[in-house]
């Protein structure tokens, strides 16, 4: 999997994500302490607020940047937000009033929506090469689920020896580093072959997205991550201090335990990827979750709830949250051309974190109302419904370039390499739509 960063820019690119997040992680440390400082009692609805901003913020923005970035060079692009995220950092520690952590943080977020689809999307074209582009995206994956390991270590070790507010000067100095080593490298910027009105290009991404099959099936796959994953990350506090009764440090290794999970799961996609289709292995993730959900729930009937079943079923929730996460890359980059990249990522980003923003609140109301049992039988359900409908709906033939996006592709064309004993059909139907265009030309003249 290493082997990916003997490729000067992409390793370059991969530090610039790691220094990100560090400095994102330890932004979301000083964010709690703040809020707390800021409002005590309230800090909770402050942080509930500002993760609803987040995704609002991710919803509205994503398709917008998408739309200007087409007329804008890649690398400045990405600088320059990165830049904006620094000066986020750098005001926070002076904010005395709540109203201004949600002004910044819609900032901060707004500038990540821009940063982050065009960040995922130059990757594919550094790499062009799918294995190796496959290994890049497992190597993301670790990285994200390192920082929340490793990040609140990071931060209780800071805050040993100076206060809270000073943590935001280590998230102005990751961003600020992310944006040098961006700089530092020549970055490819596909442009469109001709130019494109403002509505075209901001909704283009949608368009594409929702027209390709198996595209909305990723659509019902990231519904499922949503709902499996938000019973993780919204409950496991309650779950462990509420019902277990059990530390503060116990929240913080349930939590590792679904990190763990993931990590594990990451390191093996490249190798299922050589051997399975992105579809199969996606579903197979979905259909992992939901079981693991279904069994904790009648774990808590038969017997009664334990922090190593806890643990077991988080460890397992983890593994298969990566294995349906990691290969949507792969997906994204397959279903588009280079120039569309940007905008169908930004639609892939927007419409996923639509999904969370649907299953933050109703998984926190459903445990506040009714419990753990019943919370994890409905997301269950749910969850199953988004694997249902990707089953239907997504092309059992997934590695074949979806048709809309790709019509007309010589033999040649990179995106048959690989197609398997499809690759004549495609070739023969793109032969055949050129020769009908050929003599409906002649019956004009």
């Amino acid at each position: 999997m290493l082997s990916v960063l003997k490729n000067r820019t992409y390793r370059r690119l991969f530090f610039a994500q790691i220094v990100a997040l560090s400095g994102t992680g330890l932004a979301t440390v000083a964010l709690g302490l703040l809020a707390f400082q800021l409002a005590e009692d309230s800090a909770a609805l402050v942080l509930g607020t500002a993760l609803t901003i987040k995704m609002v913020a991710y919803v509205t923005v994503a398709p917008l940047a998408a739309a200007f970035s087409e007329r804008l060079d890649r690398r400045a692009m990405l600088v320059a937000l990165d830049l904006v995220r620094a000066a986020v950092g750098l005001a926070l520690p002076f904010v005395s009033e709540v109203w201004q952590i949600y002004v910044l943080i819609f900032i901060l977020q707004s500038a990540s929506a821009g940063f982050t689809p065009a960040f995922q999307a130059t990757i594919p074209d550094v790499l062009p090469d799918e294995r190796e582009y496959t290994k890049a995206l497992s190597l993301s994956r670790l990285a994200v689920d390192m920082e929340s390991l490793l990040s609140p270590i990071l931060a209780a070790a800071l805050l040993t020896f100076m206060s809270y507010d000073n943590l935001f000067w280590g998230t102005v100095l990751g961003f600020i580093a992310s944006a040098v080593l961006v700089a530092s490298v020549l970055l490819p910027s596909p442009k469109p072959s001709k130019p494109r009105g403002i509505y075209d290009r901001t909704t283009r991404g949608m368009r594409l997205y929702l027209r390709s099959p198996r595209l909305r099936g990723l659509l019902a796959v990231n519904w499922v991550i949503s709902a499996t994953g938000a019973m993780v990350i919204v409950n496991t506090v309650v779950i462990v201090r509420s019902d277990l009764g059990l530390s503060e440090s116990a929240v913080a290794l349930v939590l590792a335990a679904f990190g763990a999970g993931s990590m594990m799961m990451a390191m093996t996609i490249p190798s299922l990827l050589d051997h399975h289709s992105a579809r199969a292995v996606m579903l197979s993730g979905a259909i992992l979750n939901i079981l693991a959900l279904a069994l904790l729930a009648l774990s808590v009937v038969a017997i009664p709830i334990s922090m190593s079943t806890i643990m077991v079923g988080w460890f397992t929730i983890g593994a298969g949250y990566s294995a349906m996460l990691t290969p949507g890359g792969r997906v994204l980059t397959r279903s588009a051309h280079p120039e569309d990249r940007p905008s169908v990522f930004a639609a892939q980003f927007a419409l996923s974190h639509a999904c969370w923003l649907v299953f933050y609140p109703v998984s926190g109301w459903l445990i506040t109302e009714f419990g753990t049992l019943v919370t994890m039988l409905v997301l269950a359900v749910l969850a199953c419904l988004g694997l249902i409908t990707a089953w239907c709906i997504w092309p059992i033939d997934a590695d074949l370039p979806v048709k809309h996006e790709h019509p007309d592709l010589p033999p040649d064309h990179p995106h048959l390499k690989g197609a398997g004993p499809h690759k004549h059909v495609i070739i023969v139907d793109s032969l055949h739509r050129q020769l009908t265009r050929s003599v409906r030309a002649s019956d004009r003249l």
